[in-house]
């Protein structure tokens, strides 16, 4: 399997890493002036890295899977699309009705860098930036330099809800489930879909993808849109075009969907992609299952719940009473095996309560979606005999004030937050910092712990050329991840791509002030703002690090990576890091 895995073209990042030489665009000249500030995974230490483990692998043993098989079991999805697509439309329409008043949105940029540098005309070429791109860069490298390194519920109860959702161990301690699957390191999926068939429209050939330099086309074409010349634009889109694909390899992919909104970027500007002109309306049981393939193919969304529940579960040993605080609780993916865990604590379980914010939802229900994940939640504590109240804050997370959470002294009180700060308007949105309006709610709350993951992004420039370059470096190590675990013409993994990532990508190259809700940043440029907002960083728990590498490197790509930086635990791809979580206290 090894020697297969190994035929695999790493194509689709851009820089070399510390173990394989990566041959996708390293020709490009503006790449090695970049090399220097890109957020690799630092040298690990090879004696922690060989280190037997004996404890059971698979903590929570997928069971973002099982919940998500319940949920397409058990519920009736028909007619709805998701959550948080539908919570981001509604702000675009929010926006655009402000529009037509001829008043101010709440969010709306004023006086930003962002805005009134749109069509500024950035040279790329080394040693050619003009002083507004070379400030900003400048203030980057000061801020991030580093070492290299989201239903109605049925009542209907069955045997299966027990075997798809629950962690039940074996006569050896081990963790498992009725719905384990092959791991991708165990399987053939990655050479079968490289070696697939192409299906639909059939752009270029492999011969071309080789030939061609495609992110050098982009990079030139996103300059062209960015002075608003829109003869070379297209010129650069056909050729683009002669050789992207959707169903092509992981260069052709995200080349398809790059071309895709830089096209949309000329031709409507302002037009967000959340709003229901550009929005897929995908029905929600369709992104569940696209979402499967996700969870299968990565470890990134299972290590990060089972690193945050553990931690809770670790720190609620003697508690009482636990209050959970879940910043875009969404479907509630996360809970299930923690309430399941809490309910096997010597001693019987704590009193639980779960207030799940999420933002509001179109219509005359802004709650609805939010309270049907309570009502979820509610069955499992039932089953496990775990005492437990829920709360729902359908609400934008800046505006939730103190007394919108009912917080009560006598709790052990934690907030978790797991990606979805990003969404929030950052500086140059907003004269008062919404980040930081929310971490100041946070301190005020004086959780026992902030359990903070985050996208490491740097796709947030306000500079266009800049964070189309950096959107391009993040996303192609995203398609090539997919294109080495899935299927190549597996359609769950394609509407993945399409709908989430094409989804994001679209917003971050189309859209620009209120109307861009992608606005990553890096874990360090949090580390900077958590701790100028009044909190003290965490040592990380070594065991459940431990746990979490075993679990990666038992059962996942070879190039999948877990490692710790600056009390962060990063996880990662071929030496990028694409996301990382760490624990926080207010002072």
């Amino acid at each position: 399997m090894d020697a297969l895995l190994q035929e695999f073209p790493n194509s689709m990042n851009n820089f070399k890493f510390d173990h394989t030489p990566i041959s996708y665009t390293s020709n490009i000249h503006f790449l090695n002036e970049y090399e220097s500030n890109h957020n690799h995974f630092p040298q690990p230490d090879p004696n922690y890295l060989s280190s037997s483990y004996s404890e059971e692998h698979g903590p929570n043993d997928n069971a973002v899977l099982k919940y998500i098989n319940d949920m397409l079991m058990e519920e009736d999805l028909e007619g709805k699309t998701c959550m948080l697509e539908d919570s981001l439309s509604l702000q675009a329409a929010e926006k655009s009705f402000y529009d037509v008043l001829g008043q101010e949105y709440p969010h709306q940029i004023s006086n930003s860098v962002e805005n009134s540098n749109w069509t500024q005309n950035l040279d790329l070429s080394p040693g050619k930036k003009n002083h507004h791109e070379r400030d900003y860069l400048e203030e980057e490298e000061r801020s991030i330099k580093q070492s290299a390194f989201g239903l109605a519920e049925s009542e209907q109860d069955s045997e299966m809800f027990d075997k798809v959702l629950l962690c039940t161990s074996n006569k050896s301690g081990s963790e498992s489930c009725a719905l384990q699957t092959q791991s991708p390191t165990k399987s053939s999926n990655g050479s079968r879909g490289m070696r697939g068939r192409r299906k639909g429209n059939k752009k270029g050939s492999e011969s071309d993808a080789v030939d061609i330099d495609l992110p050098t086309l982009l990079t030139q074409c996103a300059q062209s849109v960015s002075i608003n010349d829109q003869r070379t634009t297209y010129e650069l889109l056909k050729q683009i075009r002669q050789h992207s694909s959707a169903y092509g390899d992981g260069n052709q992919r995200v080349a398809h969907y790059f071309a895709d909104a830089l096209e949309t970027r000329l031709a409507g500007g302002s037009i967000p992609s959340y709003s229901p002109v550009l929005s897929s309306k995908t029905p929600v049981s369709d992104i569940l299952k696209a979402y499967q393939v996700y969870v299968k193919a990565c470890p990134f969304k299972r290590m990060l719940h089972f690193f945050a529940n553990r931690t809770i579960f670790k720190l609620a040993e003697k508690a009482t009473k636990l209050h959970i605080i879940d910043f875009g609780v969404l479907y509630g993916f996360q809970w299930p095996c923690l309430i399941q865990r809490l309910s096997e604590r010597p001693g019987g379980p704590p009193k639980l309560r779960i207030t799940g914010i999420e933002l509001p939802q179109p219509g005359f229900r802004p709650a609805e979606r939010v309270e049907e994940t309570g009502r979820r939640l509610q069955r499992y504590c039932d089953r496990f005999n775990v005492p437990f109240e829920y709360h729902a804050v359908a609400q934008n997370l800046e505006t939730i004030k103190y007394q919108n959470l009912k917080i009560n002294r006598d709790e052990m009180t934690v907030v978790n937050c797991l990606y979805r700060f990003r969404n929030l308007p950052d500086d140059t949105v907003v004269a008062d910092s919404a980040r930081d309006s929310v971490l100041k709610l946070i301190r005020k709350i004086k959780p026992k712990i902030f359990i903070h993951g985050v996208i490491n992004g740097m796709y947030n420039a306000p500079f266009f050329v800049i964070r189309f370059r950096e959107a391009l470096f993040y996303y192609s190590s995203l398609f090539d991840m997919f294109q080495v675990n899935a299927e190549r013409e597996d359609e769950q993994r394609m509407l993945y791509e399409k709908a989430i990532f094409g989804r994001d990508i679209m917003n971050v190259i189309a859209c620009e002030g209120a109307e861009r809700v992608e606005r990553p940043e890096t874990y360090k440029q949090w580390q900077v703002r958590n701790m100028r907002g009044g909190f003290r960083q965490m040592e990380l728990d070594q065991e459940i690090l431990k746990r979490v590498r075993s679990t990666v490197r038992s059962e996942y790509h070879k190039d999948f990576a877990v490692d710790e930086n600056g009390r962060w635990m990063l996880q990662g791809w071929k030496g990028r890091v694409i996301s990382a979580v760490s624990v926080w206290k207010p002072v």
